[in-house]
């Protein structure tokens, strides 16, 4: 008979053990001080001081502050409880409560730190509950995350999806004396480093990020003996976002990141900024921290494939029966939202087109498009199938809105009622009919409208900035330094696209950056796009939509036939904080602008150019990457019609 769950409560420390790990805390801050498990004392890293093995932490400012720096806080509880203690199931709790002498200490937030073990169960879980009252003051919170530190002389092997793992550098290697500093901080050059094979490589953390939707399992193994340490996060109810923000993974540390809360990839718009009485509370988690290991025979390979099955688990049963806190919703407490998504768009069909393979989400009530920086609440995702028919399972009771975009398609969609999830609901929407922005026929496009640049030109890396996995690789982008090969690219002057004659895969590069003119110096670029248009109608207005797939402290102005043109016909005014192009990310808040151009701008039967200028140019790392192009005739305009992609 297999063992049940045993607490072990002492002065300083409380131990979890059902025989097959064993996980102490410290008692009452709630730090993981150590995981033991298949024969090795520790697998946590024994050479850091307890508080930096695994912890739960955020980063918090006083309201009105700007940007998405603060302070950087451990979470250390101050009074310890059992929740539930049988043979199947311990349930502890690590708390920290706020009072008014610890303003400007702490954020003002009570929280609840809880640790699950059940029986025969390979693994722990955690989770919290962040609440902060009406009556108490404001605060912004940009950051919080789960974090383990293992052990730097065994973990050496990291998995964060099926093409994107690899044996990786020591933290060793990343220090002054091994490797060189680059453009940014998380970025170093490893110039000596204790493994010869990583020499001229580049390490960053940010080139292992991922989508929330793909973001369900990764994590560590250790070859000898073969152990896997991984964390499985089975839902992004709790995420802030959506579907695609992207947030860190695992790294070179070796570390683990379970990230809940961060600014990556769209700066001061995803920090959470709560108003003066505004009570707010919400659950991050569970996360299960999964070990596994392998039996003579079997390679890390299987311990991978291991983990993703364990995490199909997981999915499974979300939501888990097992938590015992009441602000956990589980399953008859949420509700169902069904129905089917159809596109509208005289100029492709007479009859509505099946969104096939939309992201549908419910997200809480706001402007269209505002779930993309939404972090206070719960978001709850799926896609739609070849028909455009969708079901949302498990969705936390309160007030939503109804959101879609599609692949292939231009702009958002937001159904325009108010839906109410009540335990037990099941709620069918019906037909819902998107009709995306079009005011006249497709005269040309240039990319997909994917929301990411990942179609247009991804350059070779400098071969001095190389990381061997992604070299060959489908997500290319992910190279250090590739916005410094635009100007080896384009030496003499900027980009020229031809509509008909240029293919936007070759000829597009995928981040319109700044040119680099000294060490200190760089250069605002003018893109330019060249095309023929016939029977112009000098009366109508033209339509130019922008879809951006990320910004950077940027301006996008546009002017038509005329460089000089004082003032452009169009400006975005300085936009985006996303840090897409140092992050190697290929996409990071997505952005839409709708540009009238009259036709009496426009050259018939002849050479007319679109100029597109990236006006800020203080530093490598400010630009913008398009999503997508589209020149669109006037509404009477009978030019011919040509498909975009659905």
């Amino acid at each position: 008979m297999s063992q049940g769950v045993q607490l072990y409560v002492e002065d300083s420390h409380v131990i979890m053990d059902n025989g097959i790990l064993q996980v102490t805390l410290s008692n009452p801050d709630g730090i993981v001080t150590g995981v033991k498990y298949n024969g090795i004392d520790n697998l946590l890293e024994v050479l850091d001081e307890e508080v930096n093995r695994g912890f739960w932490d955020l980063v918090w400012s006083e309201a009105g502050s700007t940007g998405t720096t603060g302070t950087f806080d451990v979470i250390k509880g101050t009074s310890f409880e059992v929740v539930v203690e049988s043979e199947e199931q311990v349930e502890i709790s690590f708390t920290r409560l706020w009072d008014p002498s610890l303003q400007g200490k702490l954020a003002s937030l009570n929280i609840d730190k809880r640790f699950i073990m059940l029986r025969n169960s390979p693994g722990f879980y955690s989770y919290a509950i962040y609440d902060h009252l009406r009556e108490w003051p404001p605060f912004n919170l940009p950051q919080t995350r789960i974090v383990f530190k293992l052990r730097k002389d065994m973990f050496h092997y990291m998995a964060v999806a099926d093409n994107r793992q690899r044996y990786m550098p020591l933290p060793d290697d990343r220090l002054p004396e091994r490797g060189e500093a680059l453009a940014t901080p998380e970025a170093v050059l490893l110039v000596n480093p204790v493994e010869p094979e990583f020499k001229g490589e580049v390490d960053d953390k940010y080139q292992y990020s991922c989508e929330d939707k793909d973001l369900r399992v990764h994590g560590w193994i250790s070859t000898d003996p073969l152990v896997g340490f991984w964390q499985i996060t089975p839902s992004d109810e709790f995420r802030s976002g959506g579907p695609v923000k992207q947030n860190l993974t695992s790294h070179v540390g070796p570390y683990n990141l379970a990230m809940f809360l961060s600014a990556h990839y769209g700066g001061e718009d995803f920090v959470l900024k709560l108003k003066p009485d505004e009570p707010w509370k919400k659950v991050f988690g569970p996360t299960f921290i999964y070990l596994n290991s392998a039996s003579d025979g079997k390679d890390r390979l299987w311990l991978w494939e291991d983990a993703k099955n364990q995490m199909r688990i997981e999915v499974e049963n979300w939501p888990y029966d097992f938590p015992a806190s009441e602000d956990f919703q589980s399953s008859d407490q949420r509700g169902t939202v069904s129905g089917r998504l159809q596109i509208q768009d005289r100029y492709l069909s007479d009859e509505c087109i099946s969104a096939n393979c939309a992201h549908v989400g419910l997200a809480p009530p706001g402007d269209i498009g505002s779930w993309q920086t939404e972090c206070k609440g719960y978001q709850f995702w799926t896609r739609t199938d070849t028909n455009g028919y969708f079901c949302i399972n498990n969705i936390q009771s309160g007030d939503y809105n109804l959101n879609a975009w599609v692949p292939g398609v231009v702009g958002d969609y937001q159904y325009n009622v108010v839906i109410t999830i009540t335990a037990g609901c099941d709620i069918d929407v019906g037909d819902l009919v998107f009709e995306p922005p079009r005011d006249g026929p497709t005269l040309w496009e240039i990319g997909i409208p994917d929301r990411s640049a990942a179609e247009f030109y991804i350059p070779d890396p400098n071969p001095k900035y190389i990381n061997k996995l992604f070299v060959n690789h489908p997500d290319r982008y992910r190279q250090y330094g590739l916005w410094e090969r635009y100007a080896n690219l384009y030496p003499d002057g900027d980009l020229v696209y031809t509509v008909d004659v240029s293919d936007y895969r070759k000829d597009w590069f995928f981040a319109h950056v700044t040119r680099k003119i000294n060490d200190d110096t760089y250069q605002a670029t003018t893109w330019q796009i060249k095309f023929k248009l016939h029977q112009v109608d000098t009366t109508g207005v033209y339509k130019l939509r922008l879809a951006l797939a990320t910004a950077h402290v940027s301006e996008l102005q546009v002017r038509v036939n005329n460089p000089e043109a004082d003032p452009p016909i169009f400006s975005t005014g300085v936009i985006g904080h996303d840090n897409t192009i140092a992050r190697h990310g290929i996409h990071g808040l997505y952005r839409l602008y709708n540009v009238g151009v009259a036709g009496n701008l426009l050259v018939d039967d002849g050479d007319n150019t679109i100029f597109l200028t990236q006006t800020q140019s203080t530093g490598p790392l400010q630009g913008i990457m398009y999503d997508y192009i589209r020149f669109e005739g006037p509404p009477s305009s009978s030019n011919s019609i040509k498909e975009i992609h659905i």
